[in-house]
């Protein structure tokens, strides 16, 4: 086999290949015999057709395959000859494949850059904690208690925010009733959730007995493509009016929960609070970890790689584009800006991508059977009565294997930085922890 190289630059490099055709052929004439031995056919024994026959039935095929095979087989001797690190499966163009002729093809093949190591000890980082408190404890019960509450039946009177309107009513786009439009006897939470953006707060100041009529626009980005961004009216008829009935916050409430005392049911959310900020805190820090990284990290990444992050990138915001569900941010600004935003986002995905992975492997840092295995059995919890099919599912595909094996990969190298780093802790009220938390 000879190997010419072609190109050599940045972390491009390409081959011409020259596979001799005696090695072709070769291989050819081994596979067109191991056929003949099994073939059969009228007027024959087993094993005893002529070599001119089983060539004129399986030539074809068996080319095929052994260009594929010897492709294959060339690609990889390459790629061990030169330690070659591929970030992509190699790109192979076909230059001469004649029956007969020396096997010619170019590979073009992006490797992996070489990626220093980061000085570990000279990111410092604030880890912002929070404790909950008297008040958000309160809040919790007292959100529990109204998820506990019994609807009741009260007077006649003008509905305020939050209290319940029994309805019927009628929807109208111009002056035509729509299908889905209309309901009868519905319960509707004044300024709650649920329905079309200004429907429910219209209804405050409603009584039982009257009418209204609503008018609202259906967002842009609805479900039905028949009735998004539609003008409507909707005519509502009050036929009762409910509020909430909460349960007192005592033992009562807590054994109804499956809990033993009210200061059983006071700890758990306590607990649960805590866990919910301490979350949030460790999502702020593993940014400002990675936005570290990032700073220090300047090495050349594939264009490859970079070009596939994107495409994925910008499928979905195609997507919100269309559905008009592009943010604040976004909607302001034209294709050619979004599009190399994104691609710097792309960029440094594949970049902090490449270096923790980098990170990982030079620390030995690997995911345990056992790891993998509770990941695996959390994610078939999520599907009650169908646990085979998803074990099996996994069992069968090892890229939905890797892909619960990444983020706890990831984890891992991330407990390992912040060992190395230097963290200083603040306390902060669960309000600052939370905006930083949605900063990420």
């Amino acid at each position: 086999m000879q190997v010419t190289e072609v190109a050599n630059e940045g972390l491009k490099r390409a081959y011409t290949v020259v596979v001799p055709a005696t090695s072709i052929a070769a291989q050819k004439d081994k596979r067109l015999a191991e056929l003949a031995k099994d073939m059969k056919m009228p007027g024959f024994r087993p094993g005893k057709v002529p070599q001119k026959v089983v060539l004129a039935r399986y030539g074809q095929a068996v080319m095929g395959e052994v260009l594929e095979s010897s492709v294959q087989e060339a690609t990889s001797k390459v790629v061990a000859d030169n330690n070659l690190r591929p970030a992509l499966q190699p790109k192979i163009e076909l230059v001469n494949f004649a029956d007969g002729a020396d096997l010619e093809f170019r590979m073009d093949v992006e490797v992996l850059p070489t990626i220093p190591m980061p000085d570990f000890a000279s990111i410092s980082l604030t880890r912002l904690k929070a404790a909950p408190g008297d008040e958000e404890v309160s809040k919790a019960l007292d959100s529990i208690s109204r998820r506990q509450a019994s609807l009741e039946e009260t007077e006649a009177r003008a509905a305020a925010k939050g209290e319940v309107l029994v309805c019927d009513f009628v929807g109208r786009i111009g002056g035509e009733e729509f299908q889905g439009g209309s309901a009868t006897d519905m319960p509707i939470e004044v300024a709650g959730p649920g329905f079309i953006p200004g429907f429910t707060e219209q209804l405050e100041g409603l009584a039982p007995g009257e009418e209204r009529v609503i008018k609202v626009t259906f967002p842009a980005e609805y479900g039905s493509a028949e009735l998004a961004g539609k003008d409507a009216e909707f005519t509502v008829t009050a036929k009762a009016l409910k509020t909430y009935s909460k349960p007192a916050l005592d033992d009562e409430l807590a054994k109804k929960l499956g809990l033993e005392s009210f200061e059983k049911l006071r700890e758990v959310i306590l607990e649960s609070l805590q866990r919910e900020y301490d979350s949030q805190s460790r999502m702020a820090l593993k940014r400002k970890l990675l936005d570290a990284l990032a700073e220090r990290a300047s090495f050349e990444v594939p264009e490859g790689m970079v070009e596939n992050e994107f495409k994925q990138i910008w499928e979905r915001v195609e997507a919100d584009m269309k559905a008009g569900r592009l943010d604040g941010e976004d909607a302001g600004k034209d294709e050619a800006t979004l599009k190399g935003e994104y691609r710097a986002i792309a960029e440094r995905r594949i970049r902090l991508g490449l270096l923790l992975s980098e990170i990982g492997t030079t620390n030995n840092i690997t995911v345990t059977r056992e790891e993998l295995g509770n990941a695996m059995r959390a994610e078939v919890q999520r599907y009650p009565g169908q646990e085979k099919q998803v074990f099996d599912f996994f069992q069968k595909n090892p890229q939905a294997l890797e892909n619960l094996r990444s983020p706890i990969f990831e984890e891992k190298v991330v407990d390992f930085m912040l060992e190395l780093a230097k963290v200083e802790e603040e306390t902060v009220t669960p309000e600052k922890l939370a905006e930083a938390a949605q900063q990420i």
